[in-house]
C-alpha cells in the first residue's frame, strides 16, 4: 500500500500494510534498491549529452548493472526554476516513406497516447506534476494528443555511417540534424504550432538507424566485436555509447525559457529489437532489446533481481555432452528463454498468423513514456537534472515496480519467456483496455526523500470517533491517508526554491470555519495563511446532532482527493431547531439520535385554566453498534434531560421483520402516522431527580436475543417518552430516532 509521502519512520515500517502505515515495504525495498544500485552502475555516458554541437537528453542503452554512471538524486533539482511544461499538445509523427512499420504497431502506439493521457494517477507519468519553474504554476499532468501522421517524404541520403547495417541492407542513416531539419519543414508545410505548448514525437521504422553524428559513434544500433558476439556480451564502446531515445529542443534564437519558434521534440527510432521479424534475419544478439527496457532485471514481489539461466551441475554438464545435437539445440533454446529479455505484455500467439511481433510496440511505448517524462520536466536542457545531468527517469533506470493506487499498484503476467515469442508478460500499468510495462520515474516529493516512483498515491483517510457528546474534544486522523506527493520545491519571483507540503483541510459540518494546514512532520509545518498543522486535528461540538465530517487533501501536485463519514453528537440540538433534527448542515437525524418534542405537537394546556407547564427536554442515543455486545450487555443508550423527569425507554422492531424472526412482544402504540407497525422488544424505565446525563441499559430477551443472532444487520427505533416529574399539571415529550445494529 502506498502511503503518506510514501514514507514513515523506519522503526514502524513492519506495520506497512496497517492504516497507520507511512511507507510499504515494496517502497522501502524500490527505494534502497535503486538508490543503493545508482553508485555502482555500468558506464553510460553523461544522460544530458552535447555531441558536435547537439544538445540532447539521452535514455543510453543499458543492459548491465540498475542506474546510470555517476547517478546523484540528492542533488536532483531545478535551482533557476527554469521552465517546464504545464501541459501540452501531443503529435505522433512516422516519418516511414517505404512503410515499414506494421500497422498494428501504429494502431498500438496512437492508443496508448490517447489513453496515456487520459491516465488518472496510475502511470509514471503522472508524477512529473510535483516538479514545478519559475512561474510556481501547480498543474496535475496533462497533455493532449493532437493526432498521428505517417509522413512519406523520401528520406535524403545516409548523413552518418550506421555501425551495424541489417544483413538485407540498412534501410538508411540519419542524423539529428537531418531529423530536425526534416520536422521543421514538416510543420511549416502544415501550418502546426510551435513554442512550449507542443511537443512532436518522431519515430522510424526498423532499419533505420539515428545518429547524432556523421561518424556513427553515437547511435541508435551499435556494432560488436566477433568475440562478444560469440559470447553474447554488450561492452563494445559503439554499445556504450548507443541510445534507445533522446529528446531535444530546436531554439533558434537561444532563448532561455523557449519562444514562439522553439519546437520540443523526442526521437524515438526503433529500439525495439527484431524478435520474429525473419524478414530482417539478424544475429540472434541483436533481437533482443531488453536493454531498451528493463535492463534484463525482474521487478516481481517488489524486488530487481536480473534474469540469467540455470547454472548446470557438474553432472549436468557431463549429460548435456552426451545427447545429440537436436537436444543441445532445444536446451540451448530453454537456457536462452532464462536469460534476460523483453517484456511484452501485449504480444501476439503463434495461432495469429503473422503476429508474433505485435508486442515489439510495448517497448517503443515505454520510450515514449519515459521521453514524456523527461521533456516535462527538461523540454530546454536546462531544467531538472540532477549534478551528473540525469534526469528524471535516469534516476530510476531498469526500475518497474508498480507503486501507483492505495495498495501499491501491482505486477500482472510473468518473467518466464514464452517460447513462442521469446518474451515475457510483465505489465504494471492499467489504462484503458491494455496493460504496460512503463519505466518508474524519480519522485522527490517523498517526506523522507526521493524514491521510485510508479504513479500517484492519493487516498483520503480517517476514522470517525464513536461515541460523541456534545463539548467533548474528539480527534480526527488523516495520517491514515495515502499521499505520495508529499513535499515539492516551490518557486518565488526570485532567490532559491523553498519547499513546501500537502495541504489538508477539515470541514466538521457544524458551521465553524474549516481548519486548514500541512501535515505534522512537514519541518515547515504552518504558514500565515495555512495554520494550523492539520493532517491530525481536534474538534468540540456544542450541540447534538448528525453532522457531515469532511476531509479534502491536496498533494503538492494539485491534485485533490476528499472522503466524508457523519458523525453523530449525543446532546441537546442547536436552539431553535426542529425537533430530532440534526446538528447545522446536517438535515433531519437518521441515526441513533434524537430530541424530545411535546407529546401531540407541543406543550399541554391545564384543563383547569392555569398557565401552561413547558414540556421537558431531552435527548437520547444509541451507544451500542453491534448485536453481539447488546446481546449481552444489553443495549446502552446516553440521554439528557433537562429537568427532573419520569418515563420510559422502548426498543421497538417492525412488525414485519418480527414476524419473520417470530418474535413476539407487545404493540407498540402512539407512534405518528407513517411510522412502521412495531412491537416493544425491550424497556427500561428513566426517573430523575433533576436535569443532567446519564446512561441506561435496555435488555433483550433470551428468546429475542436468540432470533437475533444470526442476523447480520438489524434496524430498530428508540423510543424516550418522559414527563414533568415535579409538576401539578405535568406535560410529556417523546424523542424518537432510529438505529441500527451489526454483526
Amino acid at each position: 500500500m502506498t502511503t503518506i509521502a510514501r514514507s514513515h519512520p523506519l522503526s514502524r515500517s513492519e506495520r506497512a500494510r496497517s492504516s497507520r502505515a507511512l511507507i510499504t515495504t515494496a517502497s522501502l525495498a524500490c527505494l534502497i534498491l535503486s538508490l543503493l544500485l545508482l553508485a555502482a552502475a555500468s558506464p553510460a555516458g553523461a544522460v544530458v549529452t552535447e555531441v558536435e554541437s547537439t544538445k540532447v537528453g539521452l535514455q543510453p542503452r543499458n543492459g548491465e548493472r540498475l542506474g546510470t554512471t555517476g547517478a546523484n538524486p540528492e542533488t536532483f533539482a531545478n535551482e533557476n526554476g527554469n521552465v517546464v511544461l504545464h501541459g501540452t499538445n501531443e503529435y505522433a509523427i512516422y516519418w516511414d516513406p517505404e512503410v515499414w512499420y506494421e500497422h498494428e504497431w501504429v494502431t498500438e502506439i496512437d492508443g496508448f497516447f490517447q489513453v496515456l493521457n487520459e491516465g488518472e494517477g496510475g502511470a509514471p507519468v503522472d508524477d512529473v506534476s510535483q516538479y514545478r519553474d519559475r512561474s510556481n504554476a501547480i498543474t496535475p499532468f496533462h497533455s493532449i494528443f493532437k493526432g498521428a501522421y505517417s509522413d512519406t517524404a523520401k528520406f535524403p541520403a545516409a548523413g552518418c555511417t550506421d555501425p551495424n547495417p541489417f544483413v538485407l541492407g540498412a534501410v538508411t542513416c540519419l542524423t539529428d540534424v537531418q531529423l530536425r531539419e526534416q520536422l521543421q519543414s514538416f510543420i511549416a508545410a502544415h501550418s502546426l504550432p510551435k513554442g512550449l505548448g507542443s511537443v512532436y514525437y518522431l519515430l522510424t521504422p526498423p532499419g533505420v538507424t539515428v545518429c547524432l553524428d556523421a561518424a556513427g559513434t553515437h547511435c541508435s544500433d551499435y556494432k560488436l566485436s566477433a568475440k562478444e558476439e560469440g559470447e553474447r556480451k554488450r561492452g563494445s564502446t559503439s554499445y556504450k555509447d548507443s541510445f534507445c531515445s533522446y529528446h531535444g529542443a530546436i531554439n533558434p534564437d537561444k532563448a532561455v525559457e523557449g519562444d514562439g519558434n522553439t519546437i520540443v521534440y523526442a526521437a524515438i527510432p526503433w529500439s525495439a529489437g527484431t524478435l520474429n521479424l525473419h524478414y530482417l534475419a539478424l544475429n540472434p544478439l541483436y533481437e533482443e532489446a531488453f536493454d531498451c527496457q528493463d535492463g534484463g532485471f525482474n521487478p516481481e514481489k517488489h524486488g530487481e533481481k536480473r534474469e540469467k539461466a540455470k547454472q548446470r551441475t557438474e553432472e549436468e554438464e557431463k549429460q548435456f555432452e552426451k545427447e545429440t545435437e537436436e537436444q543441445k539445440a532445444e536446451a540451448l533454446k530453454i537456457r536462452r528463454l532464462e536469460e534476460p529479455h523483453q517484456e511484452e505484455p501485449n504480444q501476439g500467439t503463434i495461432e495469429q498468423e503473422g503476429h508474433l511481433t505485435t508486442g515489439l510496440f510495448d517497448l517503443i511505448v515505454n520510450q515514449i513514456a519515459v521521453e514524456e517524462m523527461n521533456t516535462i520536466t527538461d523540454p530546454l536542457l536546462n531544467g531538472w537534472q540532477d549534478g551528473s545531468g540525469n534526469e528524471a527517469t535516469d534516476l530510476c533506470r531498469n526500475v518497474f515496480a508498480a507503486t501507483a493506487g492505495p495498495e501499491g499498484g501491482s505486477i500482472v503476467g510473468t518473467a518466464t519467456a514464452n517460447p513462442e515469442t521469446e518474451a515475457g508478460t510483465l505489465s504494471n500499468v492499467s489504462l484503458g483496455a491494455r496493460r504496460y510495462y512503463l519505466q518508474n520515474i524519480f519522485s522527490a516529493g517523498n517526506l523522507h526523500g526521493g524514491e521510485c516512483a510508479g504513479g500517484i498515491g492519493l487516498v483520503a483517510r480517517f476514522t470517525a470517533p464513536n461515541p460523541v457528546n456534545a463539548g467533548e474534544t474528539i480527534g480526527v486522523d488523516g495520517m491514515e491517508s495515502t499521499v505520495s506527493l508529499f513535499a515539492a520545491k516551490a518557486f518565488g519571483p526570485s532567490g532559491p526554491p523553498t519547499t513546501t507540503y500537502a495541504t489538508f483541510s477539515w470541514n466538521f459540518g457544524d458551521g465553524t470555519p474549516e481548519v486548514k494546514g500541512y501535515a505534522p512532520g512537514a519541518p515547515v509545518c504552518e504558514f500565515p495563511w495555512l495554520t494550523p498543522c492539520a493532517a491530525s486535528v481536534f474538534h468540540s461540538y456544542q450541540y447534538g446532532g448528525t453532522y457531515k465530517v469532511t476531509l479534502k487533501i491536496t498533494d503538492v501536485g494539485g491534485n485533490t482527493t476528499s472522503v466524508s463519514h457523519e458523525l453523530t453528537v449525543n446532546g441537546p440540538p442547536p436552539p431553535g431547531s426542529e425537533a430530532g433534527s440534526g446538528g447545522s448542515g446536517s438535515g433531519s437525524s437518521s441515526g441513533a439520535t434524537g430530541s424530545a418534542a411535546p407529546a401531540g405537537g407541543g406543550s399541554s394546556s391545564n384543563p383547569g385554566g392555569t398557565a401552561a407547564v413547558a414540556s421537558p427536554v431531552a435527548a437520547a442515543a444509541v451507544v451500542s453498534h453491534t448485536l453481539r455486545a447488546a446481546m449481552k450487555t444489553g443495549v446502552v443508550v446516553a440521554y439528557s434531560v433537562n429537568e427532573q423527569v419520569a418515563g420510559h425507554f422502548e426498543v421497538l422492531l417492525s412488525r414485519a421483520l418480527a414476524h419473520r424472526l417470530h418474535i413476539t412482544g407487545p404493540a407498540a402504540v402512539g407512534l405518528p402516522a407513517g411510522s412502521p407497525a412495531s412491537i416493544v422488544v425491550a424497556k427500561a424505565l428513566i426517573i430523575t431527580t433533576a436535569g443532567g446525563r446519564s446512561t441506561v441499559k435496555l435488555f433483550f430477551s433470551k428468546r429475542t436475543a436468540l432470533r437475533l443472532a444470526h442476523e447480520r444487520k438489524v434496524s430498530f427505533l428508540l423510543r424516550l417518552v418522559v414527563r414533568n416529574a415535579s409538576s401539578m399539571h405535568p406535560t410529556s415529550s417523546t424523542v424518537l430516532s432510529s438505529f441500527t445494529l451489526t454483526h
